[in-house]
């Protein structure tokens, strides 16, 4: 049998010839309109390598730990749906309070799917200097953690600027999905943000690689199991998570893990969708219809979840003279003269070289 890492490695390739094919295919179908200040070709000039370098580093991260493309996508989520993409999920918090990442919704992010940004991050501004903001980077770390995992290839406008602020606890939490929340809860809170129910079910099969902690859904288990549950699927995930407060894991599509696909879709269908904010998809009359033709057709699925991602990658967005291009993605910029930029390091244990 072959071993995890040749399989990986036949993966990554099977997936990078199927996504040029795939790029093919979605890139005649209809794309959101730009939002102002972005463009398809923004670092053409600047940073003719930028694309290349990002998927490079991913390729060889994945190597080591596929479970970072999940990681990713889901710090691009969070990042959008809170204040817009400008990269604030990545700020540390400071001596001016708590960072978006000590809210609860953001405490299991992995600090080394951060990292990995950052250092992409580094690797792109000594080739091309300070010019690719931390928002541009993550938007296409996200696309490629779906490419890499044998998803649609698509292309992600670039031009965003990194936002001087992280949003508050209260916005964080009001802003983020609940995985607890019902089809209409969900179609009701993101329409504000542009999205529509389509939008929904097609970014919601970003599930279909990940894990989960227990605590996001032991309570469909206990006290009373959920009705809307297929018993096998309960049984088994009580063995996994015995107690409503079990602090262990679980794959968020036991079937194909780590590859990205539309078997999500098929797992709702059989009453197999972890969240209630999952399963719900398939039970409402509204989310319902398009659950189902996600299921019987992956290429829609794909073309789809493009589509959505490029929308959601454009929510109020920071472009043009706003923001900045931060040196480090886990900190503002100095500004000039900033004694509270001191006062930060050397809180922080680090002193400043200029």
């Amino acid at each position: 049998m072959a071993s995890f890492a040749s399989l990986i490695c036949h993966l990554l390739l099977s997936t990078l010839l199927l996504g040029s094919h795939l790029s093919l295919t979605i890139a005649q179908t209809a794309t959101p309109p730009l939002a102002r200040g972005l463009s398809w070709d923004f670092h053409r000039l600047n940073c003719p390598r930028l694309e290349r370098i990002v998927r490079d580093e991913l390729n060889k991260a994945f190597r080591r730990d596929i479970g970072l493309a999940a990681a990713l996508l889901r710090i691009h989520f969070h990042d959008c749906f809170v204040q817009g993409c400008d990269a604030s999920v990545l700020l540390e918090g400071s001596v001016a309070g708590p960072g978006e990442q000590e809210a609860p919704p953001n405490l299991t992010l992995r600090p080394d799917a951060i990292r990995l940004l950052n250092i992409i991050r580094e690797r792109v501004h000594r080739e091309c200097g300070q010019v690719v903001s931390c928002s541009d980077i993550t938007a296409l770390a996200a696309r490629d953690s779906v490419v890499l995992s044998g998803g649609p290839q698509y292309r992600v406008p670039l031009g965003r600027r990194d936002g001087h602020n992280f949003a508050t606890r209260e916005d964080t939490i009001s802003n983020l999905p609940s995985p607890r929340s019902t089809a209409r809860q969900l179609i009701d809170s993101l329409r504000n943000k542009g999205l529509d129910a389509t939008d929904i079910v097609a970014l919601s099969g970003g599930h279909t690689i990940g894990r989960s902690l227990c605590t996001s859904f032991t309570n469909r288990l206990y006290p009373n199991q959920d009705p809307t549950m297929d018993q096998g699927f309960a049984q088994s995930l009580k063995r996994s998570c015995p107690a409503v407060d079990s602090n262990g894991s679980v794959m968020l599509d036991p079937q194909t893990p780590n590859l990205f696909d539309n078997r999500y879709y098929i797992n709702l269908r059989n009453r197999q969708g972890l969240f209630t904010s999952d399963q719900d998809l398939y039970m409402d009359s509204t989310t319902r219809p398009i659950v189902t033709r996600f299921a019987e057709n992956q290429r829609l699925f794909f073309e789809r979840f493009a589509f959505s991602m490029i929308k959601m990658g454009m929510m109020n967005v920071t472009t043009g003279t706003q923001g900045e291009i931060r040196a480090n993605c886990s900190r503002r910029n100095a500004p000039s003269g900033s004694t509270y930029f001191t006062a930060v390091l050397e809180e922080e244990g680090e002193s400043a070289a200029f």
